[in-house]
């Protein structure tokens, strides 16, 4: 069994990395904060005796040998960054214990067939560029030339980040890992959600991760007077928008199963004294079944060409990331609950609503994911608490599934 201490203790210090005054954390991509984060975990990588580089997209890996240096590599990890203000545990967890795995495998003379890596992957919440996973991304071979042209709000480009991190843009493919080469990923997260602590329960075995569409809807109408603009002659933008959210949440609530985010909305001109000519809003819409979601999505695009033909106002989107459901594997989830099993936990599955980086990672190899309770369902906020007897319990479901795995041929 792992070292709960130690694994509790090495979430403490890491987030200490990034704190900030109203209480969170905040480390975004290729800053400060991420370096010292990626320093930190380096050191607790060595000291559970792995092996540890740095890739050409910024993910940091440990790597402890198997008896067969050419089988297949198990993969574990999660992220390293954080959204603005955010809790300790959201992809540290996952990260720390893969390591605290590894180093109790090390300490405890355990020899495995499979090589396994830890992998801190760079940049998966998206909050600096609003481009998320960059890291897996990277690992999988889906990053482009004008992914590292996007600027964030200062206007510097994820290249430039790059380059001022040590990091060469023109090599990005040097990250990208050959199918034949990945034998499983595994992903131990905080379930960012109530499921687990209504059934009063710390872990869960996750059966696959919800689709994740983010767009860009730009509506352009006419700014004006606010004095001297009768209200039958205006296209105001912002009041067409305001109709178009409320689109996104009727259909979303129709389905039972879908969500749907209005989370960023920019008014221009921005007077109190103009009628808004333009308006731009995000739309994250997610479900686990593609058909319905696709569904959820020609509607609200129906009803947004009713909007704008009443209104007088145009209408531009544009897509910046469209990611399909994850199933995860059969074979990873009977070690799972086998896992679960032998250290007296009730095997339980449950979807994923929030997107990780395993959805990408299930372009080259089968994937997995542990869910561990969130207390009140909170995430993304300084509030995230995970207790240290159910994050003790996540990470020794992992010990066993990462065991079970690495063990077979």
């Amino acid at each position: 069994m792992i070292n709960k201490e130690r694994l509790y203790n090495r979430l403490l210090e890491l987030g200490a990395i990034g704190k900030q005054e109203a209480g969170g954390i905040t480390r975004h991509s290729f800053t400060a904060e991420d370096k010292a984060a990626k320093e930190l975990v380096a050191s607790f990588m060595k000291e559970a005796g792995l092996t540890v580089r740095e890739d050409s997209v910024g993910n940091l890996i440990g790597r402890k040998e198997g008896r067969n240096p050419e089988a297949p590599v198990v993969l574990t990890g999660s992220h390293i960054d954080t959204v603005c203000n955010g809790g300790i545990y959201d992809g540290a967890l996952g990260i720390i214990g893969g390591i605290e795995v590894l180093q109790t495998f090390n300490e405890q003379g355990i020899e495995v067939e499979h090589p396994i890596e830890v992998y801190a992957f760079n940049d998966e919440e998206g909050c600096r560029f609003s481009f998320s996973m960059f890291g897996s991304r990277g690992v999988i071979g889906t990053i482009e030339q004008k992914d590292l042209e996007m600027k964030d709000q200062d206007g510097v480009s994820v290249a430039e980040a790059m380059r001022a991190n040590g990091l060469e843009p023109e090599k990005v493919g040097e990250a990208i890992r050959p199918k034949e080469s990945l034998k499983v990923f595994v992903e131990l997260h905080i379930e960012q959600g109530r499921v687990l602590e209504s059934n009063n329960l710390s872990v869960g075995i996750v059966s696959g991760i919800v689709n994740e569409l983010w767009l860009k809807c730009t509506v352009k109408g006419e700014a004006g007077h606010a004095g001297a603009t009768p209200m039958d002659l205006r296209k105001d933008a912002l009041v067409a928008a305001a109709e178009m959210v409320q689109v996104i949440e009727r259909e979303a609530k129709k389905t039972g199963t879908t969500v749907a985010t209005v989370g960023r909305l920019k008014v221009l001109p921005g007077g109190i004294n103009i009628i808004p000519g333009t308006v731009e809003f995000t739309l994250d819409l997610r479900d686990l079944s593609q058909n319905v979601s696709e569904q959820v999505e020609k509607e609200i695009m129906k009803e947004f060409g009713r909007i704008c033909e009443e209104r007088g106002v145009e209408l531009q989107t544009e897509i910046l990331q469209r990611i399909p459901p994850a199933p995860c594997s059969e074979e990873f989830q009977q070690a799972a609950q086998k896992a679960c099993s032998q250290i007296g936990l009730k095997p339980f599955t449950l979807p994923s609503g929030a997107g990780h980086d395993a959805m990408q990672m299930i372009n080259i190899c089968p994937i997995g994911m542990i869910f561990v309770r969130s207390k009140n369902g909170i995430s993304h906020n300084p509030a995230e608490w995970s207790s240290l007897e159910d994050c003790a319990d996540g990470v020794n479901v992992l010990y066993y599934n990462i065991l079970d795995l690495a063990v077979k041929h």
